[in-house]
């Protein structure tokens, strides 16, 4: 594995490559509140299969970067697929297998409903993870409500005030939660969590969760990738949906309802027993459902 750092037009964004450079591209993508460290062996038997597998840190996290001062902070969806665009743009990658969950999920989705050509396959955790900001303020039953209150507690200050001083706590938190069959230990929750050090991981995570609902403005940089989005344009490429069994947040549905936004060949997969955090938990699921969708797809 090489770490190495890629500059874009408001990063120097930071990723980790592994296998042979000639190989065809998967890009795996991480979320909230993760690193890469999710795909520690979810790249290596991709790699020895001989694929290049590129893991980038999303903006915010670990050594990636902002270049200016007056970039905004910004974690918006938009800026999340636009940073996967330049990433592959900035490396010649013409065309990428994806897979991503939670935010990493998120700009997998845009990239493939935005730029198809740039996509072979697309595994999603969850499915369509392409937020719909116009019906954010659509209540949820109760049942879902209350798996959201760290995204309504990031909406006050106090909540921006509670993720700047206890950072690790929270996010530790949410980790036993959303995966309550994983019993990671501590020196595997601190592997990822120094990349919460981030000078910009708060601010980045704040806006995120303030902009899906309406209470934060966006990048005008950004806002012609936020118009096309807010179109929830469909996917056409090969995807399987891999649905922790005992997501904590994101429960599996009993009727899936995210073909529809799918107009290639679609399949969820239930992993029994798994949370949110799939790649860490069910490494052999995620690198069996990239490999399924390889085989059917030319690089």
């Amino acid at each position: 594995m090489m770490s190495r750092t890629l500059r874009t037009d408001v990063l120097d964004l930071a990723y980790e490559e592994h296998g042979p450079a000639g190989g065809p591209v998967v890009v795996l993508l991480h979320g909230f509140p993760y690193d890469p460290r999710c795909f520690d062996e979810v790249a290596p038997p991709l790699a020895a299969a001989g694929c290049r597998v590129l893991v980038p840190y999303l903006r915010g996290y670990g050594p990636t970067r902002f270049l200016s001062a007056a970039t905004p902070r910004s974690g918006e969806q938009a800026a999340l697929g636009h940073d996967l665009l330049q990433f592959l743009d900035g490396l010649g990658i013409a065309r990428a297998a994806l897979a991503g969950y939670d935010w990493g999920g998120r700009a997998a989705c845009i990239v493939a409903a935005l730029w198809p050509e740039r996509v072979r396959c697309l595994v999603s955790c969850t499915g369509y993870n392409i937020q719909n900001i116009a019906r954010s303020a659509d209540p949820a039953p109760a049942e879902q409500e209350h798996r959201f209150w760290y995204q309504y507690y990031f909406h006050t200050e106090r909540g921006r005030a509670g993720l700047t001083r206890n950072r690790r706590d929270i996010c530790r938190l949410l980790w036993s939660l959303w995966s309550p069959d994983w019993r990671f230990d501590e020196a595997t929750f601190e592997r990822s969590a120094v990349s919460f050090d981030n000078p910009d991981f708060v601010e980045v995570v704040i806006q995120s969760y303030r902009h899906r609902y309406g209470y934060a403005p966006g990048d005008p940089a950004l806002a012609g990738i936020e118009a096309r989005l807010a179109a929830q344009p469909r996917i056409a490429a090969p995807t399987i949906n891999l649905h922790g069994g005992n997501d904590g947040v994101g429960p599996v549905p009993e009727t899936d309802g995210q073909g529809r936004f799918f107009t290639g060949p679609y399949e969820r997969r239930v992993i029994p027993r798994i949370g949110h955090n799939v790649p860490q938990e069910a490494p052999a699921a995620t690198v069996a459902a990239l490999s399924d969708l390889m085989k059917g797809t030319t690089p």
